[in-house]
């Protein structure tokens, strides 16, 4: 009998610690950030720290950016198609096995004279308005580089 209670009780132990991770698991999933703006389409400021890599002009410093189910991602066409992927975080984390790289798309830019030109643009998934975060990006000389960049001003697209 003694040993049945103990078993009993250690089973009922068993089951509320459980139950306690259980609730801590979501009340965190219900923690996650939520865009601060609607699900739609807009225009945003892409800032970098860089002259190297930034938005083409043809887009004005301008990207488009996409709120879904309350994430963020902002597209941006670059210059060329010298920069080859991004890292969300730093050079030297992007440089270790595994890391996960964002890919570019094949995007055409139009210039004020009526000139077209392909180039390099990525999804750039991100968490809040003005506030600077790192992105890594390497070139066809296999070299990653560490920048800030920043997204602002969203504006709906009409």
């Amino acid at each position: 009998m003694k040993n049945k209670t103990i078993v009993l009780l250690l089973l009922i132990a068993a089951l509320c610690l459980a139950l306690c991770a259980c609730g801590k698991a979501s009340n965190n999933a219900g923690n996650e950030s939520k865009a601060p703006i609607p699900d739609g389409t807009y225009t945003a400021v892409f800032k970098t720290d860089s002259s190297m890599f930034h938005v083409n002009e043809a887009n004005k410093g301008l990207g488009t950016l996409t709120v879904k189910d309350g994430k963020m991602t902002i597209h941006v066409s670059l210059v060329s198609k010298t920069i080859l992927n991004l890292y969300m975080g730093t050079a030297e984390d992007a440089a270790k096995k595994g890391a996960v790289l964002l890919q570019p798309t094949t995007d055409t830019v139009t210039y004020s004279d009526g000139y077209k030109e392909e180039v390099y643009g990525f999804d750039i998934p991100f968490t809040a308005f003005d506030e600077e975060f790192d992105c890594a990006i390497i070139g066809a000389k296999g070299k990653w580089y560490d920048h800030k960049v920043s997204v602002s001003d969203p504006q709906p697209v009409k």
